[in-house]
């Protein structure tokens, strides 16, 4: 009986195959729709709002100087007064005071030898000096009392008293007394020379700076044995370097085919590439008459005008050759830009600043022309890029695309 009632069972197949054949036309139309709502965001952003390809240029900061400049070369600071000082003798370094950027001036002891030797060197030509000095007064005694004797037994001869025989002891003992003084003498004059060479090794343990000046190196440390230059190679040569720093100079090498558009006397401004904010007046000192054959270039020797306690030897620098003098208000730098970015509207200047993809108008103030830039006192800073000669539909908020250089 079971098994006769689940044969007649039926599964009516037709609702469910309805129901899904709607689902599907559901999800068509909404596909369908959602393209379309595509379809027509893509027409809008490319008829009402297009991309627009632009030029593009920085703001930037700019020294006025560029504007008459007549020539750029590079080249080393250098200082003109410069010396190794080393020791005049050679010795053990006992004292060292200066160090690296130490400053000196002229005669300062900066460094000391051992100087017992000398010391004892000293003491001992002195007392050599003293004992000849009264071996002098000795013999002046001597000469003194032979110079007596022989004038009385001339006399006596003279008169027949005494015999001839004295008369010549008496000569040479005068001859011998006058050769005392004289080796007497002599020997005062060797022991004063060497009292004299005595003091000065004993002066020259201390080693002085020779000019007002800056330590830029350090050659050598207590202990160590140094002699005078190329005296010993295993000893210390140079104690310390020192510079003038007022003699600091930048030498720049400035071709053969430019040479005539320099001249002595040149305004020039300088740049550091250790100090790239700041700009220093100068002016051509000298024009070294020797030419680089390997460079096809002649060094110029430029002077600083501005004294700055930054500025060291050997650092790098730039050099503009000026057709004049640089006001101290020209050497501050200025905010410029491309003229061709700057447009009118209703008597007010703007530009269009770019940022990220878009653009918006700026109002902006501006100054002098520097050259084929314009000044800007306010409206935009230094590293804002803006476009340059801005295409006419171009408006306040479009989207761009910079165009590749």
């Amino acid at each position: 009986m079971v098994n006769k009632d689940i044969s007649k069972l039926k599964i009516d197949k037709s609702d469910a195959m309805q129901y899904r054949r709607g689902r599907r036309k559901l999800l068509l139309k909404i596909t369908m729709l959602v393209s379309a709502i595509i379809i027509g965001f893509i027409i809008y952003r490319i008829v009402f709002n297009p991309v627009i390809e632009i030029k593009v240029s920085t703001v930037s900061q700019v020294y006025p100087s560029q504007t008459f400049t007549l020539l750029n070369a590079s080249g080393y600071v250098v200082a003109q007064r410069k010396a190794a000082v080393a020791s005049k003798i050679t010795g053990r370094l006992e004292w060292l005071g200066v160090e690296e950027g130490s400053k000196v001036k002229k005669g300062q002891v900066i460094a000391k030898l051992e100087g017992e030797d000398a010391a004892a060197s000293r003491d001992q030509a002195i007392a050599n000096l003293d004992n000849a000095m009264f071996n002098l007064d000795m013999t002046k005694a001597e000469m003194n009392d032979a110079t007596l004797h022989y004038n009385r037994q001339k006399e006596l001869l003279s008169q027949g008293v005494v015999p001839q025989s004295e008369l010549d002891i008496a000569v040479a003992r005068y001859n011998k007394a006058k050769a005392a003084v004289s080796a007497a003498e002599s020997a005062i004059n060797a022991y004063q020379a060497a009292l004299h060479f005595a003091r000065i090794s004993l002066r020259y343990t201390f080693i002085r700076a020779p000019f007002d000046a800056v330590v830029l190196t350090k050659n050598a440390d207590v202990g160590d044995i140094v002699a005078p230059l190329g005296a010993a190679a295993t000893a210390r040569a140079a104690v310390v370097t020192i510079a003038d720093m007022d003699s600091l100079l930048v030498e720049a090498d400035v071709s053969e085919s430019n040479l005539q558009k320099v001249k002595i006397g040149q305004p020039c401004e300088m740049q550091l590439d250790a100090l790239p904010e700041n700009r220093f007046r100068g002016m051509v000192h000298m024009i070294v008459p020797t030419a680089d054959r390997s460079k096809a270039s002649v060094m110029v020797k430029v002077k600083f005008l501005d004294k700055d306690d930054r500025i060291l030897p050997e650092m790098s620098a730039k050099v503009a050759f000026l057709e004049r003098s640089v006001t101290l208000e020209e050497q501050k730098p200025k905010t410029a830009l491309n003229s061709n970015a700057i447009m009118m509207h209703n008597n007010t200047r703007f530009v269009f600043l770019v940022n990220e993809n878009r653009v918006y108008k700026t109002p902006l103030t501006t100054g002098t022309q520097i050259g084929d830039l314009i000044e800007v006192l306010n409206g935009v800073k230094s590293g804002d890029k803006v476009v340059v000669s801005p295409p006419k539909n171009l408006r306040d908020g479009m989207r761009i695309k910079v165009k590749e250089k």
